[in-house]
């Protein structure tokens, strides 16, 4: 085994397609075994990769990375001994978490969520999927295309409709261009899946007959009722790169929506 890279681990983690943070301890006080500039990756199973000191530490990092990870927000935390506490926050407005370590030191640490781009699905190997997929590169989602569809060399791969080892979650998006090859099964697939958004190239009236046909397999109807169809905003668009360009924007203007939601969310709560 080679020496630890912390660098090497924050790429290994990003090209995993899982959220994860990093901490830098910014700044100590008194005795400790944390050193300034020190880092770590805290991933989202609860895993500390790299040194940051002692237990006390390690615990307060883990539990402020992993809210972290969940909301998003960069946050600095200090952890400090218990006989020095008075709040949990200081007059700085740092969050302080209590320590029991002999040590007697305080310790600050910069908490920075990495939060990876959606991961857009589109099925189907046809004029708009691919343009769609050129379109969204350049945007900077990360992809996952069809075994031998055409799109950017980067993209993820899936056999078929096979997306059940994609790493989706709600926040991701999946569109359905296979615009007469396998349709319902690749509809099937994307309400299935975890992700929150997803929508179709096609016609009101045969996403009705297929959506029907899901529904008596046993489909949810709630997840039925959210699928978008026709897929893109109203743009007029004819060509298929017009076209793709109305379905990104409309998962553009999903993104954002959520993004603005969740962070109302999280300052009613705070």
């Amino acid at each position: 085994m080679g020496p630890f890279d912390i660098f090497d681990t924050i790429d290994r983690q990003r090209r995993a397609g899982r959220p994860f943070c990093v901490a830098t301890v910014v700044r100590t006080a008194d005795v400790t075994s944390a050193k300034a500039g020190a880092k770590a990756v805290v991933t989202e199973t609860g895993e500390i990769l790299g040194h940051l000191g002692g237990a006390c530490v390690k615990r307060a990092v883990l539990s402020a990375g992993q809210e972290a990870i969940g909301s998003g927000e960069t946050r600095l935390i200090r952890v400090k001994p218990s006989e020095k506490v008075v709040s949990l926050t200081d007059a700085d407005g740092t969050q302080v978490f209590k320590s029991g370590c002999p040590s007697g030191g305080t310790v600050d640490v910069l908490i920075e969520p990495y939060e990876l781009p959606p991961l857009l699905v589109i099925f189907g190997d046809t004029p708009i999927s691919r343009a769609l997929a050129a379109h969204a590169a350049l945007a900077g989602y990360r992809l996952a295309l069809p075994e031998g569809a055409v799109g950017p060399p980067e993209a993820a791969r899936f056999a078929g409709t096979d997306i059940s080892a994609l790493p989706l979650d709600p926040r991701d998006f999946i569109v359905v261009a296979s615009q007469g090859t396998q349709d319902l099964a690749c509809l099937r697939a994307a309400l299935e899946s975890p992700a929150a958004r997803v929508s179709m190239i096609a016609s009101r009236r045969k996403a009705d007959a297929l959506t029907a046909k899901l529904a008596a397999a046993g489909i949810g109807a709630d997840r039925i009722a959210g699928l978008k169809s026709p897929a893109g905003l109203d743009i007029r668009a004819l060509d298929p790169q017009e076209i793709a360009l109305s379905v990104l924007a409309e998962i553009v203007l999903w993104r954002n929506t959520d993004r603005t939601t969740k962070g109302d969310a999280h300052e009613n709560h705070a």
